[in-house]
């Protein structure tokens, strides 16, 4: 056999979801130079066996393509992921704070405690937030910053000597600080219409190094890796300004050390001068620049920020400017010009009529002619708005924010209208191209497996109901969004987003099988085994010493040492996740027992994490 047609892997033995034009399954995939040479039996495969081919038998369990994020800021995620304590999935309010007071014991001052989304009160036992003087409660040096969706934040008093909020600060436009009688700030933030009030408060805080941000980068990362992400669309973010906040992981992909995929969209960051941003960047890159592995992809989520119309269910719709369209115009049509994909965050149907009426008249005076757009979120359509966006041939990137905001949807504007919020079934039905994804890190969780439940159940984290069976998604088209259909959204879907012949190697092993497990078990899926061109980056389980080595975890205080990203129950607790802890820590991590003065690595006499 020439070396041409012998393969660098080979899978065998499983139950292969290609995701291709039937939607077929087979047994075995062969992989050759980061791409897939050839898919089918395990005899077929077999045929491209060469002496110094790996095969690994994969003992019957399922496979899909590598899952691809249509919507997540992962850059921006990735420089502050070692220093935020995630809530992801965390079962009881008691469990968060019993985290939350073990790591500001941990955390050395000016450092602060982070928790800062994927997270909402419905998911726990208790069903409430914390309150603010159990927040404080927490420590008395430590800053501690708790955020909550779009709507608020609560900090306690260390982090509002932090800030600075005292009871001179003005409110600042678009938010409220909580006052007591005294006119002194209690510690809640509201987002009163908008969050900017929220993260400029998170900006506050202290950053990572730059050694650190590349560390905390591969973390996160990694962790997506865990839950079977190959691949994700970077939108962007408040915050993060182009170029300074892209250079850690521009490094990461010059030294080869990324192990999801990233195409990014550059969001403009200065109010009244966005025309100004994109002018300049034009000049500086454009779409397509870069690798299979980060590549820049147009502009957004934000385009101007008279457009914003961030969704916030607890409070009325906030209407947009009257001089949206104006700014909208200008940049639209400096896009078009410039033959730059774009964009933009749109969740109400009011916003997106305006919208369109810019993109129209733009289109009249140079036409899009196949010019790749979309809409993020569109939580609230009309019909009528989706047939002006498949005129336009338009897409439209969902995201599982309703299952983190469903419940608070259905206080404000009735069940009725949740039914269709947003209406994937008609946007399918209509052929306009549909994308999956989280919107992660500040409101929803980053796990995927979350967003595919929300899909197929129609059910938020907290359990609630919101979708008729009409407006819900078969495992395998929930699927496709994941897969084919985001890889749309960056132009790639010839080559990403299918387990066939010629395209970039890239998969899941999954710890159960997704096509028949009960519904509720969708949330606990992850991969087992997960391959990004063809190379290992994950593996737990029986795969577990194939996986890459353990990164270090940087700084020797951060959240990811004791509790990981996403949380992962005890039953899901593998040996990866325990591989070097004493026998005490491990105890700890099985049982979830803590004694306030333990120190988890050591043993101590009367310890309960051993009052079995």
């Amino acid at each position: 056999m020439s070396d041409n047609q012998t393969a660098d892997l080979i899978l065998v033995n499983a139950r292969i979801a290609t995701q291709d034009q039937r939607r077929s399954f087979a047994s075995a995939v062969a992989i050759k130079d980061g791409r897939f040479m050839a898919v089918g039996t395990d005899k077929d495969v077999q045929t491209h066996r060469g002496d110094i081919t790996q095969v690994i038998d994969l003992n019957g369990r399922t496979v899909i393509p590598g899952l691809n994020d249509s919507h997540l800021h992962v850059i921006r995620g990735g420089l502050n992921f070692n220093m935020e304590l995630r809530w992801d999935g965390v079962p009881s309010l008691a469990d968060a704070m019993r985290m939350l007071k073990v790591q500001a014991r941990r955390t050395p001052p000016p450092q602060w405690v982070r928790v800062v989304g994927g997270w909402n009160e419905f998911q726990f036992a208790e069903r409430r937030l914390p309150t603010l003087d159990e927040i404080n409660v927490v420590s008395q040096d430590v800053p501690v910053f708790v955020l909550h969706l779009y709507d608020r934040a609560i900090l306690n008093r260390a982090a509002l000597r932090a800030c600075g909020y005292t009871k001179n600060t003005p409110d600042p436009p678009g938010g409220e600080i909580q006052r007591d009688k005294q006119g002194n700030p209690t510690g809640m933030l509201i987002a009163r219409p908008n969050a900017m009030i929220l993260y400029a408060t998170l900006a506050k805080g202290p950053k990572l190094p730059p050694d650190e941000q590349a560390n905390s980068t591969r973390h996160f990362m990694r962790d997506l890796n865990r839950l079977g992400v190959t691949s994700c669309i970077d939108a962007g973010g408040g915050f993060q300004n182009y170029p300074e906040d892209y250079q850690v992981i521009n490094e990461l992909h010059r030294r080869g050390e990324m192990t999801v995929r990233i195409a990014y969209n550059l969001f403009t960051q200065r109010p009244k001068q966005e025309f100004d941003d994109f002018a300049k960047w034009v000049k500086m890159t454009k779409p397509g620049a870069g690798s299979d592995f980060y590549r820049m992809n147009g502009a957004g989520e934000m385009l101007v920020f008279s457009a914003a119309d961030f969704e916030d269910f607890l409070e009325p719709r906030p209407d947009l400017a009257a001089s949206m369209e104006q700014e909208l115009t200008r940049v639209v049509r400096l896009l078009v010009e410039q033959r730059w994909p774009f964009r933009l965050h749109a969740t109400y149907d009011e916003s997106i009529g305006r919208f369109l009426d810019v993109f129209e008249a733009v289109n009249r005076e140079i036409p899009f002619n196949g010019l790749r757009w979309f809409f993020d979120h569109a939580e609230t359509v009309t019909e009528r708005n989706l047939e002006r966006i498949k005129a336009l041939d338009g897409g439209i990137a969902i995201q599982h924010r309703m299952a983190y905001q469903g419940e608070y949807f259905v206080n404000r504007y009735g069940a009725q209208a949740a039914q269709h919020t947003p209406p994937i079934t008609k946007m399918l039905s209509m052929g306009i191209p549909v994308g999956a994804g989280t919107d992660a890190t500040r409101v929803a969780s980053f796990n995927p497996w979350v967003s595919l439940y929300w899909m197929v159940a129609g059910k938020t984290v907290g359990g609630t109901a919101i979708y008729p069976k009409a407006n819900r998604l078969d495992r395998m088209e929930a699927l496709r969004r994941y897969t084919l259909g985001s890889a749309w959204f960056s132009g790639e879907e010839d080559k990403k987003g299918a387990i066939a012949p010629g395209y970039l190697a890239d998969l899941a092993v999954l710890s159960s099988d997704y096509f028949s497990v009960p519904e509720e078990e969708i949330k606990q899926l992850e991969s087992v085994l997960t391959v990004v061109g063809g190379k290992i980056v994950y593996g737990a389980d029986e795969f577990a010493p194939l996986a890459p080595p353990p990164l270090p975890i940087l700084p020797n205080w951060s959240p990811v040492r004791e509790y990981g990203g996403y949380h992962r129950s005890r039953q899901g607790v593998k040996a990866p996740a325990t591989s070097g802890l004493s026998l005490h820590a491990l105890m700890h991590r099985m049982f979830g027992r803590h004694d306030p003065d333990c120190e988890e690595r050591f043993w101590r006499p009367g310890c309960e994490c051993f009052a079995f």
